[in-house]
């Protein structure tokens, strides 16, 4: 089956489409803030006019893997936590000014045992389709501050409204697309369930359930808040839970411990679930370090449910995603997997190698100077802006001790079918060539200590998508914009 072409409309006609789009997008939030902004003025995020096709072989593979990588990560965290540990600490002296302080703040937080086993996972799992082979190919495993599940929602509604009104059609005003070809992610509400879900084995029972509330852990002046916010309000419509945002300079005014439990001071509510939207990035902490610092320490020791918690959101790093392509690594993780499911896990990989002395490491820096038009090199932090692509490798690696090499890894990098989508940034259509990153976020709650999984779930999908010329993708940093899929 062959995707349906992009609509084809005059000039008239991408008008109406485009305020129309304007006008939904405003009237339901699909927005953000624009930089510099004030309280009342928002701007419609950057999204694209129509949606991207995507095979759905490919879809159905990326939501059926999903619930193994939870698994995957739950049973790395608990069950083998002496070996990730080992390998943060490593990791932690590579890069002692951000993944050492968080290495630091774990290693602190047990020292007098940890009040708070259970560990809440909003997870988001990201691919391309590799155009030679047709398959998903991972890019990354996000574990902390995974984003757009709210504006992932509002994107799908915004073009099933379009389709049903006859605007992507240009004679007749029937729909264009079938409605199963363009379905709508439910990572609003789902996302909010794992809230939820958390919330309620804090608990421990579910008649007390609404007494206490969720810690959104914000950045300043927050141009995403909408996405967000949209999370936050299905809490309480669907849930009956209520959530308190705060900056991780403001924790220590904003929150007081007692007895391990943690509350709101100016209200005295207590709080279930931290869940950090910030804090994945040196820059979160650099406003007022000391104070920052302190208070990620006074929420990590507490008796809340982390989400992550520092181990989690540590076994992120893309070190432990090189490791975890390892097909002996991944039986030793999960011992039960059927032969099945192993090669499922097995074919979203490409070749991913250290930087360090083995023989493998030594292959990479080859590969890394004599064909870096064929790979990306990638440090442990999440975010955009911080990869090093194809033929500007050498030089930076030139430009470090080697003894720092170690700090990065050395990726494939996926060849993705191109499409000429439009884009609608502000007032201006671009109609240039795209590529797309598709991510299925997952929730789960286990406790880090036993690896028992009370919860596990698929959470709705994500696309995004950006110019085939840039290298980023990220759509708050300015490089992309949110997509939708045309599954055929």
């Amino acid at each position: 089956m062959l995707a349906n072409p992009f609509p084809d409309l005059s000039n008239e006609q991408e008008d109406a489409l485009k305020i129309n789009l304007q006008q939904w997008a405003l009237t339901n939030g699909l927005v953000m803030y624009p930089p510099n902004f004030e309280p009342c003025q928002v701007n419609v995020a950057p999204i694209t006019l129509f949606p991207t096709p995507i095979p759905r072989s490919c879809f159905d593979s990326a939501n059926k893997v999903q619930k193994l990588f939870n698994e995957l990560y739950v049973s790395l965290v608990s069950k083998e936590k002496s070996w990730l540990v080992g390998i943060l600490a490593e990791l932690a002296q590579f890069d002692p000014e951000f993944t050492g302080k968080l290495f630091e703040i774990y290693q602190k937080s047990i020292a007098d045992g940890v009040l708070q086993p259970l560990s809440l996972g909003i997870f988001r799992s990201d691919y391309m389709i590799d155009s030679k082979s047709n398959e998903i190919k991972q890019i990354e495993f996000n574990t902390v501050s995974v984003s757009f599940g709210g504006l992932s929602t509002k994107i799908g509604q915004l073009h099933n409204f379009l389709n049903a009104n006859g605007f992507f059609d240009n004679k007749y005003n029937f729909k264009y697309y079938k409605d199963e070809e363009i379905p709508v992610s439910k990572s609003v509400d789902q996302i909010a369930e794992g809230l939820a879900d958390g919330n309620y084995h804090y608990n421990e029972d579910k008649k007390y359930a609404q007494n206490t509330i969720v810690l959104v852990v914000v950045q300043p002046n927050e141009r995403n808040c909408f996405d967000q916010r949209l999370i936050e309000y299905s809490l309480f419509e669907n849930h009956g839970v209520r959530s308190f945002r705060v900056t991780l300079e403001n924790i220590v005014d904003k929150i007081t411990e007692n007895d391990g439990k943690i509350y709101v001071k100016e209200t005295m509510d207590e709080i279930s679930v931290v869940y950090y939207r910030s804090g994945y990035g040196p820059d979160d902490y650099e406003v007022n370090p000391a104070k920052t610092w302190h208070g990620r320490f006074l929420l990590e020791k507490s008796k809340a449910i982390k989400c992550p918690s520092i181990l989690t959101q540590l076994s992120g790093s893309k070190k432990i995603q090189q490791l975890l392509t390892n097909e002996q690594i991944i039986s030793k993780l999960l011992p039960k997997l059927n032969k099945t499911d192993l090669q499922l896990l097995l074919s979203t990989f490409v070749k991913i190698w250290p930087l360090d002395d083995s023989e493998e490491g030594k292959l990479a820096a080859k590969l890394a100077f004599e064909e870096p038009q064929n790979y990306v090199l990638k440090p442990q932090r999440e975010g955009g802006g911080n990869n090093i692509y194809k033929l500007d490798i050498p030089d930076f690696l030139k430009n470090l001790k080697k003894e720092e090499w170690g700090a990065y890894v050395l990726m494939e990098l996926i060849t993705p079918q191109t499409y000429k989508n439009k884009i609608i940034r502000n007032e201006e259509i671009f109609n240039e060539d795209i590529i797309s990153e598709l991510g299925i976020f997952g929730t789960t709650l286990f406790s880090e200590e036993t690896g028992d999984i009370k919860t596990n779930k698929n959470a709705g999908w994500l696309l995004r998508s950006k110019f085939e010329t840039s290298n980023e993708g990220g759509v708050a940093a300015g490089f992309g914009c949110v997509d939708n899929i045309h599954l055929y």
